[in-house]
């Protein structure tokens, strides 16, 4: 049964994450993983890349995505893993919030990538809306808490 990316336990995971793996397919059907910065919320994922790549050109042609982030011993593994489909996003002020919210996140490695505070226009942003999220070995939120 596929779980919520709003769940306040998945939430949580992810906000003490920084990187996440992304996987895409190149147009002969092999994945290409690789690491990505990212935000989270409840309906979600947020990633920044630089235009004319090839994961940039991978998601244009085809969408389909895999997500995972992960940590813990072979004993103790921790995950959330996110199926969905990327969606590239317009100069508009959601994404220029969103922008806001990398270089919140990331600062200051973003602004040497960036050579600033703004997005540079050879950027491209997507979302990643889930069809499909899993999790493993996250602790249950105890009753109450955050309510």
């Amino acid at each position: 049964m596929s779980e919520r990316l709003a769940d306040p336990r998945i939430q949580e995971y992810l906000a003490t994450k920084e990187v996440v793996v992304l996987a895409v397919l190149r147009p002969d059907g092999a994945p290409v993983v690789t690491p990505m910065w990212f935000l989270h919320d409840a309906d979600a994922l947020t990633m920044i890349s630089v235009d004319g790549l090839a994961k940039v050109a991978n998601l244009r042609s085809d969408p389909r995505v895999c997500v995972v982030a992960e940590s813990g011993t072979r004993r103790d593994i921790r995950s959330v893993t996110v199926h969905g489909r990327a969606t590239f996003l317009a100069d508009t002020p959601e994404r220029r919030a969103l922008a806001t919210l990398f270089h919140a996140k990331y600062r200051p490695d973003i602004e040497r990538l960036w050579g600033g505070a703004t997005m540079p226009a050879n950027r491209v942003m997507f979302r990643i809306v889930p069809d499909r999220v899993r999790s493993r070995g996250l602790p249950e939120r105890e009753r109450g808490a955050g309510t």
